[in-house]
């Protein structure tokens, strides 16, 4: 068996559709014999994922599977190993660098505030 990782893209609606295109791309980990069977377990997890729900607004979300965009073959699972990468362009630096550190800092605070609890 082999681990792969598989790139799974939904498509995010809500209500009429009247938005700017959102997709979602999940990375996901599979064990599989081959490319082929790592590329089938992504397609079945994609199309049982699929959902639709109302929003608290009572709108309509339909998160709509796409496809597998990508497969890598990982040789050996490796502490540190580059799983994902991705450039993201922004009109604003400084706004998107505080996102990241508000984002780190929950992270660190739900971090904690788990550990607080099993004590």
């Amino acid at each position: 068996m082999n681990w792969y990782l598989v790139k799974i893209v939904f498509r995010i609606i809500c209500g009429d559709g009247r938005h700017v295109p959102q997709f979602d791309e999940q990375l996901r980990l599979v064990r599989a014999m081959n490319e082929k069977e790592a590329f089938e377990k992504g397609n079945a997890i994609g199309l049982q994922e699929q959902e639709e729900f109302f929003s608290e607004r009572k709108t309509l979300v339909q998160w709509k599977y796409i496809n597998v965009s990508e497969l890598y073959k990982l040789s050996e699972l490796i502490d540190g190993a580059e799983l994902y990468s991705r450039v993201h362009e922004t009109e604003d630096a400084i706004r998107y660098i505080e996102l990241i550190e508000k984002k780190a800092e929950y992270i660190r605070q739900s971090n904690i505030h788990q550990h607080l609890q099993l004590l």
